[in-house]
Formats: structure tokens, C-alpha cells, sequence
């Protein structure tokens, strides 16, 4: 990703994507005991169809409230690391790692 920035506030995020016509989603995905988490995706484009980075997305994902997303993006302690373009490049990143990371502007 090149001349990328990470985004913590609500509204950077929000006006980041809606800026891309993308919207919020996120998908259930069971972990080996069985227990059921949350990840975090965007949809973007006409099909709305999400996009996140990993191998296991798979057609789970569901659209969601910018309330709800949001408030999973801080209870996972995520941000969202993004390229200057007009594509919709991003990835999570964990907020512990930026504190630790120099050069990286939180905004």
C-alpha cells in the first residue's frame, strides 16, 4: 500500500468508505472450539459485495449498521490503515501496534 495513513475516529473512517461507496459489513466465523466471532469487512461497488484481506472471506458476510461496525471495530481495539487513492485500499490494524509504530500519523 502506498502513502497510506490510518484512520482511529469514527467519522474519518465513515466519510473514508462512503467516499469509495462502500458500507459496513461483518461475518460470523466459528474459531475451533466452536464458539462463533466477528470480522470486520466492507462492501464496495455496485453488488456491494464485501472485500476484507484474508484467505477465509467467504460469502457470510452480511451488510451492518455503521453503530454496530464501529462498535466492533473498538471492541476488536482496530483501526483502519488506508491508501491516499480513490481505490478502496485498506487493511485492520490493531491499535496497540500503532503507538508502537514510528512515522505512522494517527488521524
Amino acid at each position: 500500500m502506498t502513502q497510506s495513513h490510518t484512520l482511529t475516529h469514527h467519522r474519518d473512517i465513515q466519510n473514508w468508505v462512503t467516499a469509495r461507496h462502500g458500507m459496513p459489513a461483518i461475518s460470523r466465523v466459528p474459531d475451533v472450539s466452536g464458539s462463533v466471532r466477528q470480522r470486520l469487512a466492507l462492501s464496495f461497488g455496485k453488488h456491494g459485495r464485501p472485500t476484507g484481506r484474508g484467505p477465509d472471506m467467504d460469502d457470510g458476510v452480511a451488510p451492518v449498521s455503521w453503530s454496530a461496525w464501529l462498535a466492533e471495530l473498538d471492541r476488536q481495539h482496530l483501526a483502519l490503515k488506508v491508501s491516499n487513492q480513490k481505490t478502496p485500499d485498506f487493511e485492520f490494524v490493531e491499535r496497540q501496534e500503532l503507538s508502537r509504530t514510528s512515522g505512522e500519523a494517527l488521524n
